[in-house]
């Protein structure tokens, strides 16, 4: 079973799709692959060479932009891919600031001071 891009787009009501999107390699989960079956260990390993390994203690995280998840259920033995867009929003930040990092400009016509906004 499978959707086709199109479908995902017509049911979303915002969806993100831009070109920056994929100018780099999306992070790769596994999920249930720990199993000691042969068959699933090459499965693991064939999903991890097919994209490059990313250093956690080098990658900039606002790089990734997709994480692309790999769920194996040993009942049936069916594989579950799932493609997610990330985005990185500010959080425990006032409405006003967080604008501000999302380099957004809110209107401060209302407002007497720039503390008002903070």
């Amino acid at each position: 079973q499978y959707s086709l891009i199109k479908d995902v787009v017509s049911s979303l009501k915002r969806h993100r799709m831009h070109e920056q999107q994929f100018t780099h390699h999306p992070l790769l989960v596994l999920s249930n692959f720990g199993l000691q079956q042969i068959q699933v260990k090459l499965m693991a390993s064939m999903f991890q060479n097919m994209l490059p390994s990313i250093n956690v203690h080098r990658v900039n995280l606002n790089s990734i932009k997709r994480c692309l998840l790999i769920s194996y259920d040993a009942e049936t033995q069916l594989l579950d891919f799932r493609h997610y867009s990330v985005k990185v929003v500010p959080v425990g930040v006032s409405k006003g600031l967080k604008k501000l990092l999302q380099e957004k400009f809110p209107n401060m016509s209302r407002l007497e001071d720039i503390s008002e906004l903070l």
